[in-house]
């Protein structure tokens, strides 16, 4: 029998990552700890703690990882979209949409367990402000001088958070979750144009 081949420090990283997310999706945010992640993964504990270090570390991993690939499908979308209200609107409304449905219903409980604690609460709001910040340099061309408030950048990301996850539960189409956080941002830069 031949001897399996040594994951690199990269490889070893995916693997768990993705065999965290799959914990998370099957039993849920609380049963992921790093012990468990070593036995799932047949690592000895010191291996896990040596690419995370804690559990937050290994939850912002996962948030991070969430958040990069959101960015890039938006940026990807917004370069080829057209280059209008309607369809800036529409690339970030799809991008949200279609990043949290790949995610699934593991993504909110992430999302909690990093309100748990200040550091990990700083890292979701640093990536919060990123995304708003490529929201605002998207949409600003069509928000009027003063440009987008950061309270319609706040209500935009809270519209597209909750009907991303209503979509993610069933509770509503990923069609409906879409067009409406699509209306939403209209609306908002709509609202801001007018303002002056």
């Amino acid at each position: 029998m031949r001897p399996r081949r040594r994951l690199s420090r990269e490889e070893r990283q995916r693997q768990l990552l993705d065999l965290a997310w799959q914990m998370v999706r099957e039993e849920g945010t609380d049963a992921l700890t790093l012990g468990r992640l070593a036995e799932l993964a047949g690592v000895t504990k010191p291996v896990v703690y040596d690419h995370f270090g804690t559990r937050a570390g290994l939850l912002a991993a996962l948030f991070i990882e969430f958040d990069t690939r959101q960015t890039a499908l938006m940026e990807a979308a917004l370069q080829a979209s057209d280059a209008s209200l309607a369809g800036r609107a529409e690339v970030i409304a799809a991008a949200y949409v279609e990043c949290v449905l790949l995610q699934g219903r593991e993504i909110p409980g992430v999302i909690a367990a990093l309100t748990g604690s200040p550091e990990l609460e700083a890292i979701k709001c640093e990536y919060e402000s990123l995304f708003m910040e490529k929201c605002r340099a998207a949409l600003a061309p069509f928000a009027g001088e003063r440009g987008i408030t950061p309270a319609g950048l706040r209500g935009m990301l809270g519209a597209a958070e909750a009907l991303s996850h209503a979509a993610a539960t069933g509770e509503i189409s990923a069609i409906e979750a879409r067009d409406e956080i699509r209306a939403s941002i209209i609306a908002m830069v709509e609202r801001c144009a007018r303002r002056g």
